[in-house]
């Protein structure tokens, strides 16, 4: 536990038994309201998505939540001849909802940042269609995990709050939210390899159901999660050649819009982003790693913009 953070408990225990009033929520800040926000912002980690891999939003001057979100996945097919196609992804988002408890006269803000790790699979089947196109439907399922900082101080929350008639705060106290997600994908795959250029378009429609499970019936809810995207990538040789093979320049577009639930949650319906980078091939030295692709990319959406970096490793 933080010094700062026992501090601040502490003080607020002192304080609480010197007033006549016990604090209790502010009704402005209702937890269930801020339980439909955390769902659908989980989607945002649930749902694959390449444009919101990595976000960070901190906005003190305006008093919005901070968060953050971060994603992780792969997907491949297991050859041609029996083509089917798994993926898997990993969230993480921190969120901090900015709950207030008040005793009529004097406000307290509460460190209630909650943490939420999911993860999504996929498994699906490539049907070749024309001119180097595939449909591939995907089915998809997800979990997720909320745990919320006051887990960690709520025995100290039972004496400086008064919780009667507010189960909400059961919540709060035990710092856990589950929810799983059902649904799946349909996507269209172009890829053209040619020795002077290589080049990946994906088009991909994805909807997952999230529901509450194990979780008090104070904050139960669902999210509707739906996104539909395209990402693209052009390879190009440098005219370099590095371990016996060209060194390539890589371009990247990538547009999703955000339907159902996620529409408008961080204020925005879409993310474009456009990617340069450069890729290496070791295919001549390794056979189970193939390709490391280093990438800057900018992202820019309606009243949002950012620059972020990545790597990525192929195998085989």
């Amino acid at each position: 536990m933080r010094p700062g953070l026992f501090v601040w408990i502490l003080s607020a225990l002192l304080a609480g038994s010197a007033v006549a009033q016990p604090f209790v929520l502010d009704p402005n800040a209702r937890i269930q309201r801020r339980v439909d926000g955390a769902l659908g912002l989980m989607s945002y980690a649930v749902t694959p998505d390449a444009s919101a891999s990595s976000l960070s939003i901190k906005s003190v001057e305006t008093g919005n939540p901070d968060l953050t979100l971060w994603q992780l996945g792969a997907g491949f097919t297991l050859s041609s001849s029996f083509p089917l196609y798994l993926e898997g992804f990993l969230g993480y988002n921190r969120y901090d909802p900015k709950f207030v408890a008040s005793d009529g006269t004097e406000q307290r803000a509460l460190p209630v940042k909650w943490n939420t790790i999911s993860g999504t699979a996929g498994i699906g089947w490539d049907f070749p269609l024309f001119w180097n196109i595939k449909f591939r439907p995907i089915f998809n399922f997800s979990l997720g995990h909320v745990e919320s900082d006051l887990a960690l101080v709520g025995r100290g929350l039972r004496f400086l709050l008064d919780r009667q008639g507010q189960d909400e705060f059961d919540f709060l106290d035990r710092g856990r939210l589950n929810a799983y997600g059902l649904g799946g994908s349909g996507m269209l795959d172009y890829e053209l390899y040619r020795e002077a250029y290589e080049i990946d378009v994906e088009l991909r429609y994805t909807y997952l159901y999230l529901q509450t499970f194990d979780t008090s019936s104070a904050v139960a809810g669902q999210s509707d999660a739906q996104t539909l995207g395209l990402w693209s990538r052009l390879r190009l040789p440098t005219g370099l050649v590095v371990f016996r093979r060209p060194l390539r320049y890589v371009f990247e577009y990538t547009n999703t819009f955000y339907l159902g639930d996620q529409r408008g949650v961080l204020g925005f319906d879409y993310l474009n982003q456009f990617g340069l980078g450069l890729e290496l091939d070791t295919s001549a030295y390794h056979l189970v790693w193939t390709r490391t692709r280093l990438v800057v990319r900018y992202v820019v959406g309606d009243h949002v913009s950012g620059v972020s970096s990545g790597i990525a490793i192929t195998f085989f």
